[in-house]
């Protein structure tokens, strides 16, 4: 019979009551995408400066009173011979800008050397390019002295793209929009302090929007400046929601561990960060950093593998790649298992169910129809059993073999999923799963995938909520290409527990 979600929480956890919060119905992605727009704004600049930048240095070396400096280039030598070089040289740069997390907003919007960020980073690629010239044997060769003039013109290029940005990124109402908000909770000279360093600098990449006292109430109960937005502690989860916040941070060392316990717990559930002063160590027990805002040291929670934009941008390109080559292989079994469905039970073949992906943002997810079509009819939302009697008899082969998913290849192509990821859930279920069951949230700080690391460990449909969730958060915490590629080759091979 149907399993439903309310029967699921009841036996593996505490049912709780629950309101949907903007997160759930995607309010937050379009505010938390902008930093990332605005990286990719600059990346785009960087790669059109670098492409000028490199065509220049090829005029100089090769066209321009340069040419008869160092070793006579070959006679006849033309732009296209150079073309690979270019495009290989204009690639590894960005590379290597991303690397070095100039793609961050703190460092887009964050006063600071950039003249020395660029001049750092153009001398590495140009130590490496020089390198590859020596290492590798091509014709036509790569001239030392173009690697060298590359490099010059990509310093002052980049530098002048840059400045030319940030005064861009400086107009209150995009600066505004890149700065993280932050909560502050214990009003005292600690809290004070670090509220006064960031107001007194303009280009700072954080603001404090609001700021409450703690649990057990503070010395000084009065917040300094009326203009910031104030509230009782219990009245924090609706502060969180209405400023838009997107870290909390516990500026008082005296709060018990059951409140700091209690606010993270909030927190993750409202996918903001959470941050402690570093007197906490006593209860983060694992993957703390240590960061510092305008000299204050403040702990927070490492850093996602997938929240650095070099590693989001190398995954999105096996997305796309992947899904575009996905959806063509699977074009002819879609149409051929469309038939098979179709004859058994008329109508769509397609079946558009409302999903919830990164940042809680809402989508519409494809799969081939596995269910007879008043499958729902009695309003209960839940997973499928392995003897469901509203599956049809080609649904279990399908489901077997995962072809039920391939059209989500699709999904994968337009960015509201990735080929692999935890698996995205109904809205109407997370209402109640990210109260009821611990860290439930943080599975959805990275994009759905069409198979997952719990999936390939025999963890799918009607199966235990809390070992699924310790494999999400095991992919979400220790991501890289080979742990993706090893699941993909998994998907193929494990069929445990599919239904």
């Amino acid at each position: 019979m149907q399993s439903t979600y309310q029967d699921r929480l009841k036996r593996e956890g505490t049912l709780t009551q629950a309101t949907v919060s903007r997160t759930d119905l995607g309010l937050t992605e379009e505010c938390r995408q902008f930093p990332d727009r605005i990286a990719l704004i600059c990346l785009a600049g960087d790669a059109v400066v670098i492409l000028v930048c490199l065509l220049a240095a090829y005029w100089l070396r090769f066209r321009s009173s340069l040419r008869g400096f160092g070793v006579e280039p070959p006679s006849g030598l033309m732009l296209s011979d150079y073309a690979r070089y270019i495009v290989f040289g204009s690639a590894s740069l960005l590379a290597v800008l991303a690397q070095k997390q100039m793609y961050e907003a703190r460092w887009l919007l964050h006063r600071r050397s950039r003249l020395w960020d660029v001049i750092s980073t153009c001398m590495l690629w140009g130590a490496a390019f020089l390198g590859f010239s020596l290492l590798f044997k091509f014709q036509p060769p790569l001239s030392r002295v173009y690697v060298a003039v590359a490099t010059s013109t990509a310093m002052v290029g980049l530098y002048a793209w840059r400045q030319l940005f940030y005064c861009w990124l400086r107009n209150d109402a995009v600066a505004e929009k890149l700065r993280q908000r932050i909560l502050l909770v214990g009003r005292n000279p600690y809290a004070q302090r670090f509220k006064d360093v960031i107001e007194r600098d303009p280009s700072h990449p954080y603001t404090v929007v609001g700021w409450v006292p703690t649990p057990a109430g503070d010395v000084n109960d009065e917040p300094s400046n009326e203009s910031l937005q104030t509230g009782p502690y219990h009245d924090i989860r609706e502060l969180v929601e209405t400023l838009a916040v997107d870290i909390v941070l516990l500026a008082d060392a005296n709060v018990p561990v059951k409140h700091c316990d209690a606010l993270a717990a909030l927190c993750e559930k409202e996918l903001v960060q959470f941050k402690v002063v570093p007197s906490y160590f006593s209860i983060l027990v694992s993957g703390l950093h240590v960061e510092t805002i305008s000299g204050v040291p403040i702990l927070g929670v490492s850093r996602l593998p997938l929240d650095r934009l070099f590693n989001k941008l190398i995954k999105r390109l096996i997305d796309i790649v992947g899904g575009a080559v996905g959806l063509l292989l699977s074009a002819p079994f879609i149409v051929m298992f469309g038939i098979l469905i179709y004859v058994e039970s008329p109508g769509p073949i397609l079946y558009r169910q409302r999903r919830l992906g990164r940042n809680g943002r809402t989508f519409q997810m494809l799969k081939l129809r596995s269910m007879r079509l008043d499958a729902e009819k009695d309003g209960k939302i839940g997973w499928s059993t392995k003897d469901d009697p509203r599956r049809l008899r080609i649904g279990r082969f399908i489901r077997k073999w995962n072809i039920d998913e391939v059209p989500q290849f699709w999904n994968v192509l337009i960015g509201d999923m990735s080929l692999v990821g935890p698996r995205p859930e109904r809205p109407e279920l997370i209402r109640d799963f990210k109260h009821a069951i611990p860290h439930y949230n943080a599975r959805h700080t990275v994009k759905p995938g069409i198979t997952g690391w719990a999936q390939v460990n025999g963890l799918r449909g009607d199966t235990n909520l809390f070992d699924r969730l310790s494999h999400d958060l095991y992919y979400v915490e220790h991501w890289n290409l080979l742990l993706d590629l090893q699941t993909m080759l998994l998907t193929f091979l494990k069929h445990k527990n599919a239904c």
